[in-house]
């Protein structure tokens, strides 16, 4: 199982595994999010999307949940044990959100400071969170997880990706030929998770169905900064 999961990431750059987390798992990091003081900074409520930055500090009581026995197994199969966290989001888009997110890859990383560093750039500031474009081989080292909290598809945002897109390094979404490229939509469980590079181009549709889709998205690292650059939020969950 795990040598074809590890092979389909490396070639599609995605992955779905269904049925990591049971119901009463998903029930407790639910409760769990629903009790939190959502004043600080690092949240971020509108209409139509309700995202928690650095989660994971934010919300440790999830911790235990989110590295159960079974996603550390499968990690730890595919990646090895060398990964760390270095970027947690909680995302809700609710039944009724028009918030539609164009094709793109997930191009910066969150770190604690700007410094001139050969390699990196161009450098962003938003929300007091310092994020800058590494070198591509950082990225190409990369993944992420999504943990979807409700049932989803085409209908609630399922992600849409482009298959081995992740192979072609930095890409323009408007480059795109649809004439060689295939896309495809993502369905994903609730209590399942989907593996992604950072370098796939992805983008999901509005909400048509009216049900929620709520995400933890969680980025992982193997790789030491320069020059005293530190990940903004480096933790060490894999052996968790």
């Amino acid at each position: 199982m795990y040598s074809a999961l590890k092979h389909k990431i490396e070639n599609d750059g995605f992955a779905v595994v269904n049925e990591v987390y049971n119901a009463a798992e998903i029930e407790n990091l639910l409760q769990t999010i629903a009790s939190i003081d959502t004043s600080k900074p690092t949240f971020r409520k509108t209409n139509d999307l309700f995202a928690i930055r650095q989660f994971l500090k934010e919300v440790p009581g999830t911790l235990e949940t989110i590295f159960n026995e079974q996603l550390n197994s499968i990690i730890n199969a595919i990646f090895g044990e060398d990964y760390f966290v270095v970027k947690s989001i909680y995302f809700d888009k609710p039944e009724d959100s028009n918030w539609f997110v164009a094709y793109h890859q997930d191009l910066t990383i969150s770190v604690d400071k700007k410094s001139d560093l050969k390699g990196f750039g161009p450098w962003t500031v938003k929300h007091k969170q310092f994020a800058v474009q590494p070198p591509l081989s950082i990225l190409e080292d990369n993944f992420t997880i999504r943990i979807h909290l409700d049932d989803t598809d085409e209908g609630n945002g399922a992600l849409k990706v482009i298959p081995s897109s992740h192979l072609k390094g930095i890409c323009r979404p408007e480059t795109i030929d649809w004439s060689i490229e295939k896309e495809t939509t993502c369905p994903v469980q609730k209590g399942g998770i989907m593996f992604m590079k950072p370098l796939l181009l992805h983008a999901s549709n509005r909400t048509s169905n009216h049900q929620k889709r709520r995400v933890i998205h969680i980025e992982f690292s193997r790789s030491t900064l320069p020059d005293n650059l530190q990940w903004s939020e480096s933790l060490q969950s894999v052996s968790a």
